[in-house]
């Protein structure tokens, strides 16, 4: 043994061998120059790519980065109106601003690391800081370009793929100064996109909101904002506000705040008008002290954080100097200062929620009484589950989630903190019955899919309180399935993925399952992160072709059409004539394994579950989810559409 050993530790002390030198020489050491680089590794800039169904895929983060540099124009003092143009495939930006100096138009679209943001001299508290947002987009577009007014003299430049195809020389111009750049994301890069006006509304409102005063135009429409956070709030509530939301505001800071009758947390928060969908520094800070302030004006101690946050809807947007974000996408503040030698971002929230926070709620008596109110009543909720919900904790710790009701995704399974990209390509897919989950969990991604079966109907949560979540097994495996039980920071998918039947029975579960997320986690909506899974309702191909033991002619070709809709069915018939063979799929238990996976494979149809302000979700869910059965009833009956009297039997 001792030999071995011996033996083993000579071959290590001894070096690679001439063979294993021999694939890694001078030639294999590559340096990659703009836009190389950025076309190679897109996801360092911009995060994922996608193809426009989604409100994190890298077309918006490319919108976002030129937008961005008008609005650090108008912080500094420069242009008061931005003009946005999106169409399915190409977006233009025009500001009126002081416009790129002309000699550096080049240098600024596409010479990395050049720009006039590496310190606060010209804009003070900026977003774009790292030099590479605007040459990302250049080299991530198959047409990008780029005009600079300035004193009456014009320069522009366009491009194709970060490589110059036209550069104009700088000639005398009567119009207004500022910026104008125009650009069509690369298709061989983002496969088959399309902006979408739903998400990239939302950006434009909340520009908006964070700068009073802008105007923006928005594919011909007017927006702007007077009231800043509070109109956001006004936006983005889906139910009715406990009490009128405080709304207070500092130098280089505002917050609004209310409750609403609903459980979970909802935040918006903002640094330099950059939306921080993930939070950071400020969000942290921003949640400690609206927590000790509200605790310590009530002043109980046995009232805890989570008591005064159920409920809470709030936006909080501070300007920092030279902020540090975790990520080029810039979802996350990482700063731990205000600005260099400056206070911490955690003292001067603190410092600044506790002061003003704190004298709204003396001088604001019948505000303050509503949220002693509701903190006192989630507290009496947490107390009656207390008992409850450390035994189910308990049991929790003896159950592996990798049980009977959840197969997990190697994600997960092989990591604990796993890949950041791997992550937000993360599903899970709740489906009904055994039968459906075993078609999906034969074909599935086991890198990124996870399954979580139901055992037939869950329970209408309606009216119910959190309590029931911990007593009925199939919501707590659930929700500890998606570790959302305390946090939705600790949501372990990305997608929420519902996959019932298309029959009535499907419909059903569907709407108790969201009825579930709603009453209990409506953030998850909010958020993006459910989705219903659209598969297809019937299969027509060529009988003739696909016949049992047809021998096939030379080049004869099976077509098979998988139609998600009648009017796709009828199409499909029109196509195969009197060979159509149609297939009805009454469950996804009926889709073979084989079939299923171009359903949620890379052509996967999801539907994602939004929610806005004018769906009113209490009315929402008391009229389709209460006791109410005699109006349901009658709605049904007053709104029954027959084409043919003589079919009512």
């Amino acid at each position: 043994m001792a030999e071995e050993l011996e033996d083993n530790t000579m071959a290590a002390e001894s070096g690679p061998t001439a063979e294993q030198f021999a694939g890694y020489g001078d030639d294999a050491i590559r340096t990659l120059e703009y836009p190389e680089h950025i076309r190679r590794r897109p996801g360092m800039y911009i995060g994922k790519l996608g193809d426009g169904s989604n409100p994190d895929d890298g077309i918006y983060v490319l919108l976002k980065e030129v937008v961005d540099n008008s609005i650090d124009e108008y912080m500094a003092g420069f242009g008061k109106r931005i003009i946005v143009e999106v169409t399915d495939t190409t977006v233009s930006v025009r500001d009126f601003g002081r416009g790129i100096p002309l000699n550096s138009v080049v240098d600024a679209s596409s010479k990395m690391n050049t720009g006039g943001k590496f310190d606060s001299k010209v804009f003070h508290r900026s977003v774009g800081l790292n030099g590479v947002g605007i040459k990302a987009v250049n080299a991530l577009s198959s047409d990008f370009m780029v005009q600079s007014v300035r004193d009456g003299q014009m320069k522009r430049v366009q491009y194709c793929r970060g490589v110059i195809t036209v550069e104009e020389p700088i000639v005398s111009t009567e119009e207004q100064g500022g910026t104008f750049i125009q650009f069509t994301p690369d298709n061989a890069i983002f496969r088959d996109y399309r902006f979408r006006e739903e998400f990239v509304l939302p950006l434009i409102k909340n520009y908006s909101f964070l700068n009073t005063g802008l105007v923006l135009i928005f594919n011909g429409k007017r927006y702007s904002s007077r009231n800043g956070l509070l109109d956001l709030l006004a936006e983005n509530m889906t139910n009715e506000p406990l009490y009128e939301p405080i709304h207070l505001k500092g130098e280089n800071i505002e917050i609004a705040m209310t409750h609403a009758n609903q459980y979970g947390e909802e935040y918006y928060s903002f640094v330099n008008s950059q939306f921080t969908s993930q939070g950071g520094t400020h969000l942290s800070a921003f949640k400690e002290a609206v927590s000790r302030t509200i605790k310590d004006y009530i002043g109980k101690n046995n009232i805890e954080f989570s008591d005064v946050r159920s409920g809470i809807v709030a936006a909080v947007s501070v300007k920092v100097v030279e902020p540090v974000f975790e990520s080029q996408t810039k979802t996350k503040l990482g700063s731990r200062d205000m600005e260099p030698d400056g206070p911490t971002i955690a003292k001067y929230i603190g410092d600044f929620v506790k002061k003003e926070l704190d004298d709204y709620l003396h001088m604001n008596l019948a505000v303050a009484d509503e949220i002693k109110r509701k903190v006192e009543t989630n507290e009496k909720e947490r107390k009656a589950m207390s008992g409850l919900t450390k035994k189910v904790r308990e049991q929790n710790k003896k159950i592996s989630l990798n049980n009977r009701k959840l197969l997990d995704c190697r994600v997960h399974l092989t990591d604990s903190k796993g890949d950041p990209e791997k992550k937000l390509a993360s599903s899970i897919f709740i489906t009904e019955g055994d039968s459906a989950a075993g078609s999906i969990t034969k074909i599935r991604n086991v890198e990124t899919q996870a399954v979580f079966s139901l055992r037939g109907k869950p329970k209408n949560t309606y009216g119910k309180t959190k309590k029931m979540v911990y007593e009925n097994e199939e919501f707590n495996l659930l929700q500890a399935a998606l570790n959302i039980e305390e946090s939705l920071d600790n949501l372990r998918y990305n997608k929420v993925i519902i996959a019932t039947d298309a029959d009535v029975d499907g419909m059903h579960i569907r709407m108790l399952l969201l009825t579930f997320f709603l009453q209990f986690f409506p953030d998850l909506v909010k958020k993006g992160h459910v989705y219903i899974l659209q598969t297809p309702l019937f299969r027509v191909r060529n009988r003739k072709a696909s016949r049992r033991g047809a021998v096939k002619k030379k080049g004869e070709v099976e077509e098979i059409y998988y139609c998600y809709s009648d009017q796709e069915r009828i199409t499909a018939i029109d196509r195969l004539g009197t060979n159509a063979e149609i297939t009805r799929f009454k469950g996804l238990g009926e889709i073979s394994p084989e079939e299923f996976r171009g359903f949620i494979g890379p052509d996967i149809r999801l539907d994602r579950v939004a929610l806005h302000k004018e769906d009113g979700v209490s009315e929402l869910l008391r009229f389709y989810m209460g006791k109410n059965t005699i109006e349901r009833q009658n709605f049904i009956i007053d709104n029954l559409v027959v084409e043919d009297d003589s079919e009512i039997s």
